[in-house]
């Protein structure tokens, strides 16, 4: 194994004789979902998928968002997003929000002993709901035709991280929402000029989750990367399928 496959890291490499916890993120969770192999190569044999290109401008979006949101957990205000959608909360005031939106470096974590993953992941926003239910927020930014929604395939991993942010708030011992909200931004390309600025058209998206699948999923990873084995490829693996492609074509 170790012959044909090089590592290009050494760092947070999952050692299947160590007793410590093992950092598990979101999205290397997700990425097993993907494709169990690229998943074991990764966090076991260190190499990771190619990266891709930074979305800068969502990133932009991102920050100027939690900046707005910001204003109001200052002051215990709704939104006026909130007011418009009917949502009766306000921006969630904590102590660990900036922890638990730092994904790099912390995020919200929690120890699952079944699988001895440390589970991270590094929320967008928290809202507090009348009730005292926390409300799971995500920012997403796009720009396309049409009304935004969350009916394509791909936007499964969306709903999938929603659910994955719940699971770790009631781990972490909070009254969680079912319903989180995606804050989806779409800019306008139908403006008559640039003019300098772009706009977006904000709509806020329901999602009621169910976070029951994460703890199996943590323990089917935690197997995954404890076999001596490279489990095979997922069929819908784009990069699986361009490696094989090329090895092929070099034989």
């Amino acid at each position: 194994m170790s012959q044909y496959y090089k590592p290009n890291r050494t760092r947070n490499l999952f050692d299947p004789t160590s007793s410590e916890p093992f950092r598990l993120s979101r999205s290397r969770l997700e990425l097993f979902m993907g494709c169990p192999r690229c998943f074991y190569i990764d966090r076991r044999l260190g190499t990771d998928r190619p990266p891709g290109f930074p979305f800068s401008l969502n990133s932009a979006v991102d920050t100027l968002l939690k900046k707005e949101f910001d204003i109001h957990r200052a002051s215990g205000t709704a939104h006026p997003l909130m007011e418009v959608y009917g949502i009766d909360a306000v921006p969630f005031q904590h102590e660990k929000m900036d922890e638990w939106r730092d994904s790099l470096r912390r995020g919200i974590t929690y120890l699952h002993s079944e699988s001895g993953f440390l589970f991270t992941g590094g929320v967008d926003d928290v809202w507090i709901g009348s009730d005292g239910k926390l409300i799971i927020v995500d920012y997403k930014a796009t720009a396309k035709d049409g009304d935004v929604n969350l009916d394509a395939e791909w936007q499964g991993g969306y709903k999938r991280q929603m659910e994955m942010y719940q699971w770790l708030f009631r781990r972490n011992g909070f009254d969680v929402s079912d319903t989180g909200y995606f804050v989806y931004c779409n800019g306008q390309t139908d403006r008559k000029a640039f003019d300098g600025k772009l706009e977006f058209t904000v709509t806020l998206l329901p999602y009621t989750g169910n976070d029951k699948w994460v703890s199996d999923m943590l323990i089917a990873a935690h197997a995954c990367l404890m076999g001596e084995k490279i489990p095979a490829a997922s069929p819908d693996c784009d990069f699986c399928a361009y490696r094989i492609a090329v090895r092929r074509s070099e034989e």
